[in-house]
């Protein structure tokens, strides 16, 4: 049976770093950048990629809309 697993993508210049997807992922997949964007925030990133299980809460909570979650399929 093929196993799923999510794959997150941030825009890291339109993340303003509000920490909310890094509260709302259950896995602990999110963190925040030390370095800082154009903007002058430090924006989330996704720090352990094997972690996600593609529950999209990290892109229903971003207010900015800049977190994408795809779903791959693994065997």
């Amino acid at each position: 049976m093929a196993k799923i697993q999510g794959a997150v993508v941030i825009d890291q210049e339109a993340c303003k770093g509000c920490n909310l997807c890094v509260v709302a992922c259950p896995t602990d997949v999110l963190k925040l950048e030390n370095r800082v964007n154009a903007k002058g925030y430090n924006p989330a990133f996704p720090a352990n990629h094997d972690a996600c299980i593609g529950c999209k809460s990290c892109a229903l909570v971003c207010p900015d809309m800049c977190i994408t979650v795809y779903m791959l399929k693994t065997v």
